[in-house]
C-alpha cells in the first residue's frame, strides 16, 4: 500500500480549515441569545472577582468592562478565533459584541479561553463605542497585565487606558496578545 505525502495531507487538512473559516461567524439563529450572554458573563465576573485578588473592587472603579465569557480558536497552521460578550458600565450591559481574529503559523488543535477588557479612562470607552468595528492594535492598545500571585490588582500601578485579562479553565493566562482582535457591536434583543 502506497503511502500518502506529508505535503498532500497538509493541503487537504489546510483546504479544510480554510473552508470552515470561509463560512463566517455563527449566523444569528445559532448565536447565543441575550440573556444567555448575560448569564455567561455573570459567571466569567465572578469567577474574575475570586481569581484576581482586588477583582471586584478594581471592576467597580472602571469606566466600562468588555467581557467575553468563552472565545474559541481553533487552527491547523491557519487559525481563526470568535467569541461573543457584553459591555457592561456601572454593572449593567448597554451592548453586546463579537470578537474576531484569524491567525498563520504553527498551531493545531482547539481552546476555549475568557477575555476581560477593561477602559480605566472615559476617553478610552468612548473611542471603542463610537466605532465600527474597533481593532486591537490599530484602533487602541490592549495592555495584557500580569502581576505577582497573592499581590491585590489594585497595589498595581496600571499607566494604561485599556487593560486586558485572558482565562483559561486553568486560571489567568500570560504571555498573549489581543493585537488584531477585531471587536463589533452586536445587535441582541
Amino acid at each position: 500500500m502506497k503511502r500518502m505525502p506529508w505535503r498532500y495531507i497538509l493541503l487537504t487538512l489546510m483546504l479544510a480549515v480554510i473552508t470552515v473559516f470561509s463560512l463566517g461567524p455563527p449566523d444569528v439563529a445559532q448565536a447565543a441569545s441575550a440573556k444567555e450572554i448575560d448569564i455567561k458573563v455573570n459567571g466569567t465576573l465572578k469567577s474574575f472577582a475570586e481569581t484576581v485578588k482586588g477583582g471586584a473592587d478594581f471592576l467597580q472603579e472602571a469606566n466600562g468592562v468588555l467581557v467575553f465569557p468563552s472565545v474559541i480558536k481553533a487552527g491547523m497552521v491557519i487559525g481563526g478565533e470568535y467569541g461573543e460578550g457584553a459591555l457592561r458600565i456601572g454593572g449593567s450591559t448597554v451592548d453586546y459584541y463579537s470578537t474576531l481574529a484569524a491567525s498563520i503559523g504553527f498551531q493545531l488543535g482547539a481552546q476555549s479561553k475568557s477575555i476581560v477588557i477593561v477602559f480605566l479612562t472615559a476617553d478610552a470607552l468612548q473611542d471603542f463605542r463610537d466605532s465600527s468595528g474597533w481593532k486591537a492594535g490599530v484602533d487602541g492598545s490592549v495592555a495584557l497585565i500580569e502581576w505577582g500571585a497573592g499581590e491585590d490588582i489594585n497595589s498595581t500601578d496600571i499607566k494604561e487606558p485599556i487593560v486586558g485579562f485572558v482565562f483559561n479553565n486553568k486560571g489567568l493566562m500570560y504571555n498573549l496578545t489581543l493585537e488584531g482582535s477585531k471587536f463589533t457591536k452586536l445587535k441582541k434583543e
